[in-house]
């Protein structure tokens, strides 16, 4: 599969490193062509093409950018009409608390910027260092996956699981209102409670 991934920050690359290993064709867009980052990711034989290049190819777009920057990084890729466009992003604060909630969501936010994108929200929950090494635990850790667009969602699901999560259908792409303040206690415990990162939500069935 073709991935544009947006941002090439902790957790784009965490994704892109997994997903060039299954096998995908991953490449990362940046907002500055040029910039030691762009010369990192070369030197590593990954792609590096323009923002307004990203979706061109693509058959699955990521998201992977801070929450102020999501207005303008969608306006820079220009159409995404029936792209799978996968919205890794938390509304966070400054204060790592969230910026949207109860009645709205990030995930929202993204499908009314990009109305044509068959917009699913997943990769948020847990940190950069899990989705590199998602395999690296007794029990698989979860990804929960949302959105409208069934084949889209069973997409991003199969992608999740290349990583080596178990990917959760939890529902429509409104539950990124349940799913955001998830990652938001992922923080907290990884930081104020002392958890630090290398720990992950799992299911727990009998």
């Amino acid at each position: 599969m073709r991935i544009a991934i947006v941002g090439a920050g902790n957790v784009g690359q965490a994704l892109g490193k997994g997903w060039r290993q299954a096998g995908h064709e991953v490449s990362y867009a940046l907002r500055q062509a040029t910039s030691n980052k762009v010369n990192a990711l070369s030197a590593d034989g990954a792609r590096v093409v323009a923002m307004d290049q990203a979706s061109a190819s693509a058959e699955v777009v990521v998201l992977a950018v801070p929450w102020p920057a999501v207005a303008a990084v969608l306006a820079g890729l220009g159409p995404l009409d029936g792209k799978i466009l996968v919205d890794a992003i938390n509304p966070l604060t400054a204060k790592l608390e969230l910026a949207v909630g109860f009645d709205d969501s990030a995930g929202e936010t993204v499908a009314r910027l990009a109305p044509g994108a068959r917009v699913v929200k997943a990769f948020n929950t847990t940190g950069a260092e899990n989705m590199a090494n998602a395999r690296g635990f007794a029990v698989k850790p979860m990804m929960p996956v949302a959105g409208d667009d069934a084949t889209a969602k069973d997409a991003v699901r199969k992608l999740a699981e290349e990583l080596g999560f178990e990917a959760v259908d939890a529902g429509p792409l409104a539950m990124s209102r349940q799913l955001e303040p998830l990652a938001v206690l992922w923080i907290k415990l990884a930081y104020a409670q002392g958890f630090g990162r290398s720990f992950a939500f799992a299911l727990a069935q009998r």
